[in-house]
């Protein structure tokens, strides 16, 4: 564990260390009592090292910039490095040697173009057409008999009418109702019939 956490730490301290992708270093000289270059075009994330190779002191101090900055005095062999982080144009001289005048033009950082897509393109698959639609349907064979032969199949596979419905075939005749009269009854009726004729006879010649 030990030895991991130890690695682990190592790493994140190289990625923190590290430049930024694609800075560079530039070098100006203090030389003769002046700048070399006096012109100088870096970007953001470029580090610039002043040299002084003159026996008089010297320094950086900027006139005019987005970030002011200023360096100790340097005597000859000493070094000063400043990295840029913001773009513009910085103007500064020596506060020692008023004459000594320089420019910076610092530049935004490169834009990393995006990876070109690798995805395969597809393509519309074009429409197919069935070879049921292609090709146009048979027409059906049509089998034709001669007509005798229709007439006897007609003939043997009819259905005899008396066997498919035998209500119709053989229809059931009802039964006789008829009833006998009972002799006593006719006469009694027979008689009372006179005597109703022989009132309505007495009634009518007593009406007289």
């Amino acid at each position: 564990m030990r030895v991991l956490l130890v690695a682990v730490l190592a790493l994140a301290s190289c990625l923190f260390a590290a430049p930024p992708a694609g800075a560079a270093s530039q070098a100006v000289m203090m030389e003769g009592y002046a700048y070399s270059p006096s012109s100088l075009t870096v970007r953001v994330g470029d580090t610039v090292t002043w040299t002084n190779h003159d026996q008089a002191p010297h320094d950086v101090v900027t006139t005019s910039a987005p970030v002011a900055f200023k360096s100790a005095m340097l005597s000859q062999g000493q070094s000063w490095s400043y990295t840029f982080t913001t773009p513009g144009t910085y103007s500064y001289y020596c506060s020692v040697h008023p004459d000594m005048r320089a420019t910076i033009v610092v530049q935004p950082a490169p834009v990393a173009a995006a990876p070109a897509s690798t995805a395969p393109r597809t393509s519309t698959p074009k429409a197919t057409r069935s070879p049921s639609a292609a090709a146009p349907a048979a027409p059906a064979p049509s089998m034709s008999m001669p007509p005798a032969a229709e007439s006897t199949t007609e003939a043997t596979t009819a259905p005899d009418p008396a066997v498919a419905n035998p209500a119709v075939a053989a229809p059931v005749t009802p039964a006789s109702t008829t009833t006998t009269l009972d002799p006593k009854l006719v006469v009694a009726g027979v008689a009372a019939g006179i005597a109703v004729l022989c009132l309505l006879l007495l009634v009518s010649r007593r009406e007289t």
